[in-house]
């Protein structure tokens, strides 16, 4: 959608949206003939780029978290790049650097020379075997979509994700992600073992003489349009006060859990646009109270922490979000 075309009526967005519902059906299907045994990581990681956010994987290796980008990243038509973090990368690896040229006629000038972020879908392979200031290389161009590089600020291509990796069980050589950065991820979306049917369907599919490839279903622009479109998906008052009261709930000065850190304001926001993307991708015209709970544990889990006591005691931060969801 041109950003100078003027508004669509309600009902012509309606209409635009039922479209855009049958597609991204087909995109879903098309990434889960991919990518077997993932049904609920699939849907998770849709609705992140609904939302227009970014996501953080986290799952053991072998899981098919990199097979699953590259695999969306071909269902919607976009430009994606990869970047395998080390502890030796340094932030011009992510984001370019210059270089000085020679001219024919013996001119010398200095060419920007854009770094993997210059892309539409960006995914941050072993996020946290990053240095700190390599993985801050990465704040500024998630939220602001943005990069300052060789002293001048470069905009990023449109649209822009980030879907990072992580080991969660191998922490040697690794950086924790501060805060700050998890909070930049819309769904932290954890990444578990297909079950034995699902198993035995992706051993076959993947050690034959040919193996499934995605095609493309939809472009970056109709990815752009449906997200614009959502931000005028209306919110009833019982949606908008439950995310408020969980929300809020969860902050360690409004709840008896030992909490370090709760949520923020930007986890309401998170949770709104989330669940107005599992709405549409459900085949509903507005979220309910269902998309909020199903959603309360990839938007809420790298939002909060437990203080070491209640880890101890066997408390986990799973445990306290589905008590809230109960209570919706």
């Amino acid at each position: 959608m041109n950003r100078h075309e003027p508004e669509p009526s309600a009902a012509e967005a309606v209409a635009r949206l039922d479209a855009l519902a049958i597609r991204f059906g087909a995109v879903v299907e098309d990434i889960e003939r991919v990518v077997v045994g993932q049904t609920e990581v699939v849907e998770q990681v849709i609705i992140t780029l609904l939302a227009g956010g970014h996501a953080l994987l986290v799952g053991l290796p072998g899981l098919a978290k990199t097979r699953l980008v590259n695999t969306v990243g071909t269902a919607l038509g976009m430009d994606t790049k990869r970047v395998q973090f080390t502890p030796d990368l340094v932030p011009s690896d992510i984001l370019g650097a210059e270089v000085l040229e020679t001219g024919a006629d013996g001119s010398r000038m200095f060419r920007f020379i854009e770094g993997p972020v210059f892309a539409q879908l960006l995914m941050a392979d072993e996020i946290n075997r990053a240095s700190p200031r390599t993985q801050s290389a990465l704040l500024e161009a998630m939220q602001e979509r943005q990069v300052t590089a060789a002293g001048a600020a470069r905009s990023l291509p449109r649209p822009f994700h980030v879907l990072a990796t992580q080991n969660p069980i191998e922490q040697d050589g690794t950086y924790p992600l501060p805060e700050a950065q998890l909070d930049r991820f819309l769904l932290q979306i954890n990444v578990g073992f297909p079950s034995e049917a699902d198993e035995r369907r992706m051993l076959m599919m993947t050690t034959g003489a040919e193996d499934a490839v995605a095609k493309k279903v939809l472009t970056p622009d109709e990815l752009m349009e449906t997200q614009k479109l959502l931000t005028h998906m209306p919110l009833s008052e019982d949606v908008m006060t439950g995310i408020l009261r969980v929300v809020r709930r969860l902050r360690p000065q409004e709840t008896d859990v030992p909490l370090i850190w709760g949520p923020g304001p930007r986890a309401g926001q998170a949770l709104i646009g989330a669940a107005r993307a599992r709405a549409f991708l459900k085949g509903r015209s507005a979220p309910i109270l269902d998309d909020v709970a199903a959603l309360l544990a990839p938007v809420l889990r790298h939002r909060m922490a437990l203080d070491y006591g209640a880890r101890a005691d066997g408390l986990s931060v799973e445990t306290v979000i589905a008590e809230a969801a109960e209570r919706l």
